[in-house]
C-alpha cells in the first residue's frame, strides 16, 4: 500500500479536478441514496465532490474530500440487504454550515485528534497557545481543524481514494508545515482500511483519526445502545468533567469500562452512579489497548467489536495505535434532519477512534505524538464488517 500510495501522489492537482469532476458527472443515486451533485461545489476556493469507492462483495463507501468525511458505508446484512452503517447528511450544504448542523461526521480529524489540556502545548521548549474551543480545552485540532478543510483527492481505481491536505505552519497556532494524507481502501473481505500518514518540516504533535459515527441496526431513527461492545483492553484513561483525562490509567475491573466480555452497551452505560459515566452522559473515553506493547500496536489483531443483534452485522476494528476512543453519540437528540431526514436520538451511534491518548502531549509517559523534521507519522486502522450470530465471531 505504501508504494501504491506514494507513487500517485505525483500525479498532480490536475488529476484531482478529473477525479471530482468523474464524481460528480456520475448518473443516479448511490446504493446509499446520495445524490453525487450534492455534494459538488466550491469551498474557500477549493473544489469538492463525492467520490465512492466498491467491492465485488456489494460493499459500498462514500467519502467527500470536505474533511475527508465518510458519508455513507453500505454493506449487506445476514439477509444480504444493503444497510447503509454510518451516521451522515445527504449534502455538502449541511456539512459546511457549523452553525445549524455542526458535527464531526465521518471526518478525518487532525491535526490533533481529542482534547489538548487548556490548549497548551510545549514543543521543542517553546511554548504555544491552542484554540480553546471545547470546555476550555482544544479539540480536534482547533474550530478550523482539517474536518473543515478541503483535501485534495485522488481517486486511481474504484477500491481506493487518496485525500491530501497540507497544513501550514501556525495553523489554528500549530507549530510546523504538515503535509498530511489519508488513504481509504475498500478491501475484498469487505474491509475499509484507512492509512494516515504526515511529514513535517518543524517539530510538532500529530494525532489524526477516523470519526464515523457506527450504527449496525439499520435504524438510525432509533437509539443503538442494544448493540454489543468488545474491546480488548484492561485499563482505560478517566476524565474529568470537562472531558479532560486526568493523568491517570486505571484498571477496568469491577467497573462499567470494563468490555473484555463483550455486552449490550445498554447494561452499564445506565451506570449514573459511576462518575465517568454520569459526567459524560455515556461514554466517551479512551481505551489502553492490549495490542499496544512495548511502544508498538499489532494491527493484524482485533483490539475491538461492535455487533448488532438486529441486521447481525459486526465490526471488527484493527489499529497500531495505542487508544480507541469509544463516544456514544451523548451529543446527538438536536432534532436536527440529517441523511433522509432522519433526525438521530442520543445514544444511536458508536464512535471507534483510534488514537494517541487524549493530551499526550501533556503526559510526558504516555505514548508520544511528537512528530520531528525527517521522521513519518504513520497510523493505521481498519473496520471490517461481517455478519454472523455473536459478537464473539469478530474476534476471529
Amino acid at each position: 500500500m505504501k508504494n501504491l500510495t506514494t507513487s500517485i501522489y505525483g500525479l498532480g492537482f490536475a488529476a484531482v479536478l478529473l477525479s471530482a469532476c468523474a464524481s460528480g458527472q456520475q448518473s443516479g443515486k448511490t446504493a446509499s441514496g446520495l445524490n453525487p451533485a450534492d455534494f459538488d461545489s466550491t469551498v474557500n476556493g477549493k473544489k469538492t465532490a463525492l467520490f465512492t469507492l466498491k467491492n465485488k462483495n456489494g460493499m459500498e463507501v462514500c467519502i467527500t474530500n470536505f474533511g475527508g468525511r465518510v458519508v455513507s458505508i453500505v454493506v449487506p446484512d445476514a439477509d444480504n440487504k444493503p444497510t447503509d452503517v454510518v451516521l451522515g447528511y445527504d449534502n455538502l450544504r449541511q456539512y459546511t454550515d457549523s452553525v445549524n448542523s455542526p458535527s464531526d461526521y465521518g471526518s478525518s480529524v487532525g491535526r490533533y485528534a481529542n482534547r489538548i489540556n487548556k490548549g497548551q502545548l510545549t514543543v521543542a521548549g517553546k511554548q504555544y497557545q491552542l484554540p480553546q474551543n471545547n470546555f476550555g480545552h482544544c479539540l480536534h485540532g482547533g474550530p478550523s481543524g482539517w474536518m473543515y478543510q478541503v483535501y485534495d483527492a485522488e481517486q486511481p481505481n474504484d477500491t481506493t481514494l487518496v485525500l491530501t491536505i497540507v497544513s501550514p505552519d501556525g495553523d489554528n497556532n500549530f507549530p510546523g508545515k504538515v503535509t498530511a494524507h489519508a488513504t481509504y481502501k475498500v478491501l475484498s473481505n469487505n474491509t475499509l482500511d484507512i492509512v494516515f500518514d504526515a511529514t513535517t518540516d518543524k517539530e510538532t504533535v500529530v494525532n489524526m483519526t477516523n470519526h464515523s459515527y457506527f450504527n449496525l441496526n439499520g435504524d438510525p431513527s432509533k437509539e443503538g445502545m442494544n448493540m454489543v461492545l468488545w474491546l480488548d483492553a484492561d485499563n482505560y484513561t478517566p476524565a474529568d468533567s470537562t472531558y479532560m483525562t486526568t493523568g491517570e490509567i486505571k484498571s477496568v475491573e469491577g467497573t462499567p469500562m470494563d468490555f473484555r466480555k463483550a455486552h449490550a452497551i445498554q447494561e452499564t452505560i445506565v451506570d449514573t452512579t459511576f462518575d465517568q459515566i454520569k459526567n459524560a452522559t455515556g461514554y466517551d473515553h479512551n481505551w489502553c489497548l492490549n495490542t499496544y506493547k512495548d511502544g508498538k500496536g499489532d494491527d493484524t489483531k482485533v483490539c475491538a467489536v461492535l455487533y448488532s443483534p438486529v441486521t447481525k452485522i459486526g465490526l471488527s476494528m484493527y489499529t497500531n495505535e495505542p487508544g480507541v476512543q469509544v463516544y456514544t453519540g451523548n451529543f446527538q437528540g438536536t432534532g436536527v434532519s440529517c441523511k433522509h431526514g432522519i433526525q438521530y436520538p442520543k445514544h444511536v451511534s458508536v464512535c471507534l477512534e483510534s488514537q494517541k491518548y487524549p493530551d499526550s502531549p501533556n503526559k510526558k509517559n504516555w505514548p508520544s505524538p511528537y512528530l520531528k523534521p525527517g521522521e513519518k507519522y504513520y497510523s493505521h486502522v481498519a473496520y471490517r464488517f461481517w455478519t454472523g450470530d455473536s459478537a464473539e465471531e469478530g474476534k476471529k
